[in-house]
């Protein structure tokens, strides 16, 4: 390859690895001619179209069609509700000729929408009952806790409102959500209430987009929805499709985006419910030997190497967005998909560790196919890896070299926070180190930002809120009554957001409840706590009851969101050091009109503090000691703020702003004309 592709350009330190870099280029180009022989990508990822369940016209009957793959199978049966769960042989399946694939034809009053069903499948040693691969509906028993395919073939099926929807991605401020665990009632919510109540407080709230968790159906609640079983099932516990759909259309018109976050990065073991040994071949969706099974997560590992499992996979990338009108995806796991090990006892030190052929290149060239389907179906679409390792290239575009995400989680960030938390001493907090950590990234790639996601609010570890607060929390939330401790934590849980999220390349993300200091941490029903609800849900009458501190926090980061959103395009805009001094604690920088100001100093408030900034009047948009936001209220927000002439400076148009800054506090200024014409 003579070309060099941009993402070296752009790095010269990636010129020893370019022949690795250049391979896997070519890799992905090999293979998309490999699969688009006689068809386009579009085509090739239209599996969903032709396996499964459908209901189709032949001339002016209507006839249901069921196919799966399943090369291992000698004999099929469609078991269900309309034949007594008996294997009849007008129910059998044919081999189609000169595949591995298997179908049955069926006239339309053969089979009913709401009947349950699954196949009965026959291989050389064995049998097992099986819900098909491409199954679009699965339903778990209440009594028996058994999951079966369903027919899903409503009389009035749902039709989107909202027919053309662009995401407003300037930036992207994402509310990361579990349909689930998002009521206060110890219970599993649904797609309904999701849309009726909590939707509203999204949009109250500015976020733009919501990532929606544990879509994909899975057997186990508990999983998070990260041990899927049925991939082109969204989760039954939760409501119908029509219902879920309903909510996308919902939060369309609402002017919210809405993304999934989709696990192909493995599969639950599961037989019966799952893939896990579908004809009596395990791997047939899976890796062999050592790589089948991964060694920390208890599940199973896809063969991206397999054509029909890539078939599989982008076909179901394809029906997410076309079905269900997403708007994109994260995609979960991705550092397990590009490396042997799995990310498992990696340091990635250095470059090398990204090119000592120790990579999955067959999930290289998945991730990168499924960026260019996606993004061909939808060139407005949004797609975020979940990689912790650094990969360079993952968030670049194909035709520079890279892989083809919009975004990369900023997954060092969050780590951060809750190592100086608990490592570090108030006095220790270095404003320097604070500001490298959250604008270190790759110039060629955009990261959504985040202080803590999900991870950080499960059992076994602890939120930024509890981390500050701990019980306290549990005895003086209540206004008036705070102590030191929870108003030291109601500061800095304010100031940590507004330095990560001031400071995005890309965009903002903020798991449910996290907005506001919730205080329990996230446990699903188990073995271990006697199967109860009681943490997985959101304690939304927190956050409502004005006469506890939560709506201060809750407050504060709808101010926040509102002022980053006013600045067109902020992600885009430079993030400008003005100054910074650790002894003192004490860290300013710009963007645009915008200056963010930071007294990390847990006791030592400074008077007249000066910067050099653009010359000109500054209003304080945003402050966090302002007591509508929980604290004290030492500035008075209302003053103008104008700047001081200096002859050493005058010729690069800066004077100095001199500026009240209390201790543990921080502040955004923008520059503004005023009435005296001073801007």
């Amino acid at each position: 390859m003579d070309k060099v592709l941009n993402i070296i350009k752009n790095d010269p330190w990636l010129e020893p690895y370019a022949d690795a870099i250049n391979g896997r280029h070519e890799m992905v180009q090999q293979k998309e001619k490999e699969l688009t022989i006689r068809c386009s990508l579009e085509e090739f990822a239209s599996g969903h179209l032709y396996f499964g369940l459908h209901k189709i016209k032949d001339g002016k009957d209507v006839k249901w069609v069921l196919r799966e793959w399943a090369p291992n199978a000698t004999s099929i049966y469609l078991i269900g509700d309309f034949n007594g769960w008996k294997e009849l042989p007008e129910y059998k399946l044919n081999k189609v000729k000169r595949t591995e694939n298997w179908e049955i034809e069926l006239p339309a009053k053969a089979i009913k929408h709401g009947d349950l069903y699954k196949l009965k499948v026959y291989w050389s040693n064995g049998c097992g009952e099986r819900i098909p691969a491409w199954a679009t509906r699965v339903v778990q028993d209440e009594n028996t806790k058994i999951f079966s395919a369903q027919v899903w073939d409503p009389a009035k099926p749902y039709k989107f409102k909202k027919k053309v929807f662009i995401p407003n991605v300037g930036p992207l401020m994402i509310y990361e959500c579990h349909i689930g665990m998002a009521q206060d009632e110890e219970k599993v919510g649904t797609y309904n209430e999701f849309r009726e109540k909590i939707l509203p407080r999204i949009a109250e709230d500015g976020y733009n987009c919501i990532q929606i968790m544990a879509i994909q159906e899975h057997p186990y609640y508990g999983s998070f929805g990260y041990h899927v079983s049925s991939f082109f099932a969204p989760s039954s516990r939760f409501g119908t499709p029509d219902e879920l759909k309903q909510l996308i259309d919902t939060a369309h018109q609402m002017g919210i985006a809405v993304i999934m976050d989709i696990v192909h990065s493995h599969a639950v073991k599961n037989e019966v419910e799952g893939l896990g040994n579908f004809a009596g071949d395990p791997n047939q969706y899976f890796y062999q030997g050592d790589r089948r099974e991964h060694p920390a997560w208890d599940s199973l590992c896809f063969d991206y190497g397999k054509n029909q499992v890539l078939h599989f996979l982008l076909s179901n990338c394809k029906y997410w967005l076309e079905e269900y009108k997403f708007d994109g995806f994260r995609f979960d796991g991705v550092t397990s998909m590009l490396y042997y090990s799995h990310g498992l006892g990696e340091a990635f030190c250095n470059y090398g560790d990204y090119y000592n052929g120790h990579q999955d290149d067959n999930a290289i060239c998945y991730l990168t196919l499924a960026n260019k389907l996606i993004h061909s179906l939808n060139p407005r679409a949004i797609t975020i890896a979940e990689e912790v390792s650094g990969m360079p290239g993952l968030a670049a575009p194909f035709e520079d070299g890279g892989y083809g995400f919009d975004y990369r989680m900023a997954m060092n960030i969050p780590d951060y926070w809750i190592k100086i938390i608990k490592e570090r001493r108030d006095e220790d907090w270095k404003p320097s180190s604070l500001f490298w950590e959250v604008t270190n990234r790759r110039k060629d790639e955009k990261t959504i930002s985040y202080c803590e996601s999900h991870d950080q609010a499960l059992v076994g570890d602890k939120t930024i809120i509890f981390r500050l607060c701990d019980a306290d929390m549990y005895w003086h939330f209540k206004k008036g009554d705070e102590n030191g401790v929870v108003q030291r934590g109601i500061a800095l849980h304010k100031m940590i957001r507004l330095l990560t999220a001031s400071t995005i390349n890309g965009g903002y993300l903020n798991f449910m409840g996290n907005e506001f200091g919730h205080p329990e941490w996230i446990d699903f029903p188990r073995e271990g706590n006697g199967w109860s609800y009681k943490y997985a849900k959101r304690q939304w009458n927190l956050v409502d009851n004005k006469e506890l501190c939560y709506h201060y926090l809750g407050d504060f980061d709808k101010k926040m969101v509102e002022t980053i959103k006013k600045v067109k395009n902020i992600q885009k805009t430079d993030v400008v050091e003005i100054w910074h001094n650790d002894g003192d604690q004490v860290l300013a920088y710009r963007r645009k009109d915008l200056i963010f100001v930071f007294n990390f100093n847990p006791t030592r408030s400074f008077t007249d503090y000066g910067f050099l900034v653009p010359k000109g009047a500054y209003e304080v948009v945003l402050d966090t000691d302002n007591k509508d936001f929980g604290g004290f209220g030492f500035n008075d927000d209302s003053i103008t703020h104008f700047t001081c002439s200096d002859p050493l400076y005058a010729k690069d148009k800066k004077e100095w702003l001199k500026l009240y800054l209390p201790a543990r506090t921080a502040l955004v200024l923008k520059r503004v004309k005023n009435n005296y014409g001073v801007e």
